[in-house]
């Protein structure tokens, strides 16, 4: 009997060992995984150098993050609005612009192609091709935005279509859903640089 007892108690010993040996696992690892998310965070927004406001064509450019980018990418992404403004273009279609240059560029004024344009340039990564001007056009970002917003208000139904589809109707890309995923950070960097409001749909008249 006292054998059974004692077999009994190592048993009962051994499950609360185990009980109390899993939720130390299950701590750690809950630890772990909100320290691990809270760096991710931390990475989503960097830090960026400190820089003057930049004004840009009238729009102000802090140093950021604004999207989790910095000024030197955010000149970039006022000389896309700029364009577009000066073209009569609101804000739904200037982050229509941007989106498309953060999908081909990061926004970064690229000075190479890649293995599909090895002759594609600029932040929106025009080819030389003749419909997007010479070198120094397609390298001069609020040109090469001016030639995208033109070729894009020619598109037939261009107010109707998604801003994924309208960004690829003038890029043709290889994959029309290529922009979708960048339309958040587009409509914040917008929103952040000029104050105005992005709505989901184009404005209709």
């Amino acid at each position: 009997m006292r054998r059974v007892g004692i077999t009994l108690a190592s048993v009962f010993g051994a499950g609360v060992l185990a009980a109390v040996v899993g939720v130390v696992v299950l701590v750690v690892v809950a630890v772990n995984s909100l320290s691990g998310s809270a760096r991710t965070a931390a990475d989503a927004a960097p830090t960026c150098p400190a820089a003057a406001t930049r004004t840009v064509s009238g729009i102000a450019v802090p140093a950021g993050p604004v999207a989790g980018f910095c000024q030197d990418r955010l000149v970039n992404a006022a000389a896309v609005i700029a364009a577009a403004k000066a073209l009569g273009i609101g804000p739904h279609t200037q982050a229509v612009g941007v989106m498309t240059a953060i999908g081909e560029s990061s926004l970064v004024n690229l000075d190479h192609g890649d293995a599909a344009g090895p002759d594609s340039r600029g932040l929106f990564q025009q080819r030389d091709n003749g419909a997007w001007g010479t070198y120094a056009q397609r390298m001069d970002p609020y040109t090469a935005a001016s030639m995208f917003y033109a070729k894009l208000v020619k598109v037939p139904g261009w107010k109707t279509m998604t801003p994924t589809q309208l960004a690829h109707a003038v890029q043709i890309n290889s994959d029309p859903d290529h922009y979708a995923k960048f339309w958040p950070e587009a409509k914040a960097v917008v929103e952040g640089l000029t104050g105005e409001t992005v709505p989901d749909v184009a404005p209709q008249g």
